[in-house]
Parts: structure tokens; C-alpha cells; sequence
């Protein structure tokens, strides 16, 4: 297993993880337009900033894309796992990557936090700052967390 900085030939890898994963996993957790939502927030725009702007990396089994994450200042993004590779620990692997680039700079670890990923964050000692509620274009409600955890 491999983490590194993703480049802008990444970009499909990128795409791909992130769009299945919300496609595969977030229609158990959210209505359709909740989804649709998260789908148009992760836009091939902002990957690709995020991407130009060194602020993506990648998780490669044997050479293979299965993870991405992006780290921008003390905030963690955009973490997905191929829905194939989930329940493997390259989900944690790509938490504990992000968590130490972070606290080398920061005291404390933030994040939004979806359904999905909510009690794997509570379990590594984040805890809730504030909650949101976004109405979507097609009138479902979008529900997430932003969580923290302190250094130590």
C-alpha cells in the first residue's frame, strides 16, 4: 500500500473513487437528492483544483487506485474508499496519514462528516462542533456534522 500526492494525470482515479463510493454507498443513508447534492459538490472543478493545488493524494494497492484524501490546512476532504475495498483498514490508513500532515501544523483535526463515516470518526475521538442542514434543489435534506478531534 502506497499514499501519495495525486497529479493531474490522477484525476480520473480520483473521479472514479470518489463518484462510486457516493453512488454505491450514501443511497443507504440519504434520499436521492441528498446524493445528487454530494455528487455536484465533488465536481470534476473542485477535484481538479484540489488536485493543481497539491492538496489530493491517492492510496494504491499494488499499483491500483482504492483510496483519495485531501488535506487542506487543518481540514480533512474527500475521503473515499472504493466501495470493493472498504472494511480492509485503507480507510484508517488514509486517516492516520491525514491526522499526522495535519498535526505536524495543527492542534486540532476538522472534518465533515457524513452518516456514513460519522461513528468511525466518533470511535478515533472526534467530536461534534456543529450540524448542518442543506434543503436540495429537489426539496430532500442533506443532514452532516462537522467534527473535531484535539491533538493527544
Amino acid at each position: 500500500m502506497e499514499i501519495r500526492k495525486a497529479h493531474k494525470t490522477d484525476f480520473a482515479a480520483v473521479k472514479e473513487i470518489t463518484q462510486n463510493t457516493i453512488r454505491q454507498v450514501y443511497p443507504r443513508y440519504y434520499p436521492a437528492g441528498a446524493v445528487e447534492f454530494f455528487l455536484n459538490h465533488h465536481s470534476d472543478e473542485r477535484i481538479e483544483a484540489d488536485i493543481a493545488a497539491g492538496k489530493v493524494y491517492l492510496l494504491e494497492e499494488d499499483g491500483v487506485p482504492a483510496g483519495t484524501v485531501t488535506v487542506n490546512g487543518d481540514e480533512i476532504g474527500r475521503l473515499f474508499v472504493l466501495p470493493s475495498r472498504q472494511r480492509c483498514g485503507l480507510g484508517r490508513a488514509m486517516l492516520d496519514f491525514a491526522e499526522e500532515m495535519i498535526l505536524k501544523q495543527y492542534d486540532t483535526v476538522v472534518l465533515d462528516a457524513s452518516f456514513p463515516a460519522k461513528g468511525i470518526y466518533r470511535k478515533r475521538g472526534y467530536r461534534e462542533k456543529e450540524y448542518h442542514i442543506i434543503r436540495t434543489d429537489n426539496g430532500d435534506y442533506l443532514c452532516y456534522d462537522v467534527m473535531e478531534r484535539k491533538r493527544g
